[in-house]
């Protein structure tokens, strides 16, 4: 049989294993779970999806990606030899670094995929691009397949937030870069929510169409958020008086980081929603909140696991992890036609837990939700920390205004050191404002730092994810 065959061989199993486990998705069943045999399916029945998906998607990816089939021949597997997730650990996890080198020995695309230019011609829907530290670029060309399976799968989340038809939906960012957000807006298509597109605007025209328009809920990342808050009461208005009910947020942390979500939350008077996920495991938004997620003491995000395997590894030694103990994700993309990685590092800390929801979804959940990326971890002299520490730490302080931004730098005697900017009214007298903030900080991270107080409105806002870290160290 000649490769061609093959490939569209494969697929064709693929899409046909997909079929089988296709529920509910046109429209909703009932009013509790969008699809009540897969939200709250049994542990056996996930695992039996999941193995059925995974046996077809391993030949496709041998077949139609070079780089799998280099991988696979490298390991001296097999496809069957990944056939359920009990095989999965046989494969080692991949990283970015390893799909950066194939982009940059492939440009300008890569061969991670399963589209190439003749797929991409013929039923393409859209290009996002993600980029490592080393700024190469990683191509994803996701088809039109994808984007029906993104839909329903972004719709069944959206479900579980209580977003209804009726709602009106404000998102609030540039569409270019948000695959985040582009997965929302085709999932509002299926729910059939009404949208006041909110693209190229500043804070004072949202907070004009917010006044004006009244929607229901506004769709943006949980520093834009805060900015747009402010702005608001800037203009007289009060964002917990506003006809927002739901504050949808992705692109940062935000349900983990408990501050931050309460800051939010008391702004808005609303309750708070989150996706969470990554460009490369898509087409689904991964992680998703639910109406008991806050609950308890401790936060969580469900995953859901019939589109998608998730495993937590050891940072260092990369093997899976028990259930209840911390580790960082793993995700084999099972429904995505032209991204279904496998063991992917998506590299986030959390620990999971397989215990039913109290909303009655059975998928595993992400305890604590998500505060630091391994990527994100700073070394400073050899203590280690997130972004996210720093964050709980200036929140801490009263009166600390919402933006902040951490500076590395290296010293005239050459030692590493820390500064974090905040803002605050109090400024011209900011001594016990930067002593309150350094303290908590080294209660936290056991890690000093200089402070400095900045006027409110002296650093930069963004409607993109921010960028808090600015590392100006001599290498």
């Amino acid at each position: 049989m000649a490769k061609g065959d093959r490939s569209m061989r494969t697929r064709a199993v693929w899409l046909e294993t997909l079929e089988r486990h296709r529920r509910d998705f046109e429209r909703p069943a009932d009013d509790a779970y969008w699809s009540p045999s897969l939200d709250a399916a049994s542990r056996d029945e996930l695992t039996a999806i999941q193995n059925d998906k995974l046996a077809a998607v391993t030949p496709f990816l041998y077949e139609n990606s070079p780089f799998y089939r280099t991988r696979f021949d490298r390991l001296g597997l097999a496809p069957t030899d990944i056939a359920s997730v009990e095989d999965l650990p046989k494969w080692p996890v991949i990283d970015k670094a390893e799909m950066m080198a194939d982009a940059t020995a492939n440009p300008p695309y890569g061969t991670y995929s399963t589209i190439d230019d003749d797929d991409w011609a013929s039923r393409g829907w859209m290009l996002f691009s993600s980029s490592g530290s080393t700024g190469v670029p990683r191509v994803f060309r996701y088809t039109h397949v994808d984007r029906e399976y993104w839909e329903w799968a972004n719709a069944r989340a959206m479900w579980s937030m209580r977003i209804r038809p009726g709602d009106v939906l404000f998102p609030m960012v540039g569409f270019g870069p948000h695959v985040w957000m582009w997965g929302v807006m085709v999932a509002a298509d299926r729910l059939k929510l009404a949208v006041i597109p909110g693209g190229g605007m500043d804070a004072r025209a949202r907070a004009g169409i917010i006044e004006r328009f009244k929607p229901t809920v506004i769709a943006c990342t949980p520093s834009y958020a805060l900015y747009l808050g402010r702005v608001m009461q800037d203009q007289g208005l009060d964002p917990a008086a506003s006809s927002v009910t739901t504050l949808f947020t992705g692109g940062e942390p935000a349900m983990g980081i408990e501050r931050t979500r309460r800051r939010i939350e008391e702004l808005w008077g609303c309750r708070t929603e989150e996706f969470y996920g990554c460009t490369e495991v898509s087409p689904h938004v991964g992680g998703f909140t639910c109406p008991h997620a806050t609950d308890g003491d401790t936060v969580f995000t469900h995953l859901m696991e019939d589109i998608q395997v998730w495993e937590l590894v050891d940072a260092d030694t990369r093997t899976p992890v028990p259930e209840g103990e911390r580790g960082l994700t793993v995700c084999t993309s099972l429904n995505s036609e032209s991204s279904p990685q496998l063991r992917f590092l998506v590299g986030d800390y959390t620990t999971f837990s397989t215990e039913t929801c109290a909303c009655g979804r059975s998928h595993v959940r992400a305890m604590g939700s998500f505060t630091g990326r391994a990527d994100d971890l700073l070394n400073l002299r050899g203590i280690k920390f997130f972004p996210s520490q720093i964050e709980q730490a200036v929140r801490a302080v009263d009166g600390v205004r919402d933006e902040f931004e951490i500076v590395l730098s290296t010293d005239g005697s050459g030692l590493d050191v820390m500064t974090v900017r905040v803002e605050h009214d109090g400024h011209h007298n900011g001594g016990p404002v930067a002593g309150a903030v350094a303290e908590q900080i080294r209660t936290r991270c056991e890690v000093r730092a200089d402070v400095e107080v900045l006027a409110p409105d002296t650093l930069a806002k963004t409607e993109f994810k921010a960028k808090r870290v600015r590392d100006e160290r001599r290498q």
